[in-house]
C-alpha cells in the first residue's frame, strides 16, 4: 500500500485531518507502540485506534494539523525513521475553552511488509519554546529554563 515511510507518515496526518480512528490504526502494525505527549503508552494496533477514536470524540473534534518539516532517515531499505514537526490549531479544551497551536515533533519507526510500509512505533512531544526541560517542585509539573 504504502511505499515508504514517508508515504505512511503522510498518510497518518491526512487521515488525522479528518478523524479517522480506522484509518489511523489501519497504518500501525498489530504489535505497534504508540507514546503520546503526556507518556501514555499504547501497545498495539487496537489501543491506538481507540485512543484517537476517543480524541477525535472529545478533544479534537475541530482540530487540524500540518506538517512544518519532514525528514526520513532510511535505517534500512526496509525500514525508515521518520521525524516531523507539526502544529496543531483547533483542539477543545476542558469546558469548551479555547486552546491555542501546539507545536509537536512526532517521530516514527516505519518498516515495509507484506503489504507495504506499516509504523511500529511512534511518539509524539510536544514543543515547548524555551524550555530546557520539565520540573517537579511545589508550584507542580511545568517547563523550565536555565538560560540567562
Amino acid at each position: 500500500m504504502f511505499e515508504s515511510g514517508e508515504a505512511v507518515a503522510r498518510a497518518f496526518f491526512d487521515r488525522w485531518n479528518v478523524g479517522d480512528a480506522d484509518g489511523i490504526g489501519a497504518l500501525f502494525a498489530e504489535d505497534a507502540d504508540f507514546v503520546n505527549v503526556v507518556g501514555f503508552w499504547w501497545r498495539s494496533r487496537k489501543a491506538i485506534r481507540k485512543v484517537h477514536d476517543y480524541g477525535f470524540r472529545r478533544i479534537f473534534q475541530n482540530a487540524r494539523v500540518e506538517i512544518a518539516e519532514l525528514a526520513v532517515r532510511e535505517l534500512t531499505p526496509d525500514i525508515h525513521i521518520v521525524h516531523t514537526v507539526s502544529a496543531l490549531d483547533g483542539q477543545s479544551g476542558p469546558g469548551a475553552s479555547k486552546t491555542g497551536r501546539r507545536v509537536a515533533v512526532i517521530s516514527m519507526v516505519t518498516r515495509r511488509g507484506p503489504s507495504g510500509f506499516e509504523i511500529v512505533s511512534c511518539q509524539n512531544t510536544d514543543r515547548v519554546e524555551g524550555a530546557d526541560t520539565h520540573v517537579v517542585d511545589s508550584g507542580g509539573f511545568r517547563p523550565a529554563s536555565y538560560r540567562l
